[in-house]
């Protein structure tokens, strides 16, 4: 898959989505859980494992504040449709 070398230019790459960033993320637990990295290496992976944590972070906020406004939409309009309806039947 991806080596850390390629993966360690934060400013020249665009966002992962969410399962990428954190099937990526799992790689480089794995890839340092095993130990066989260099200290550059695991460095590097570290960094790296870092900034995808931040973006699935990120996405998860994203996702929950979506969810939110969608609930919230959703309550306001059955419970002002409901107690209209609900009131002249």
């Amino acid at each position: 898959m991806a080596s850390p070398a390629n993966q360690g230019d934060p400013e020249g790459q665009e966002p992962l989505d969410f399962e990428a960033a954190l099937a990526e993320l799992e790689e480089l637990v794995g890839r340092m859980e095993a130990g066989s990295l260099s200290l550059e290496e695991s460095l590097a992976a570290f960094e790296r494992g870092i900034k995808l944590t931040r973006e699935c972070q990120s996405a998860l906020r994203s996702a929950e504040l979506r969810i939110k406004a969608l609930t919230q939409e959703g309550d306001e309009l059955d419970l002002s449709s409901t107690g209209d309806q609900g009131g002249v039947s």
